[in-house]
């Protein structure tokens, strides 16, 4: 019975690795560079309005898109 566990220890230690190793990949392509999210761009971080101004450090852009939600 020891020899079944130490089997099924070593299948989950290699399919926890190869699942780690795959989504490591995967993410490496996704195209998301580090410190995306730390933008005030990310807009899935909630970038308040405060009323009629945008957030600081947004495009021209992204300040006009801000700035027509407040209205």
């Amino acid at each position: 019975m020891t020899l079944h566990k130490g089997i099924l220890v070593a299948l989950v230690g290699i399919g926890a690795t190869l699942g780690f190793l795959l989504g490591f990949n995967v993410s490496s392509n996704t195209g998301v560079e580090p410190g995306f999210f730390d933008t005030a761009e990310a807009g899935g971080y909630g970038a308040n309005t405060g009323g009629a101004k945008a957030p600081e450090g947004l495009s021209e852009d992204l300040a006009d898109y801000y700035s027509d939600l407040a209205k």
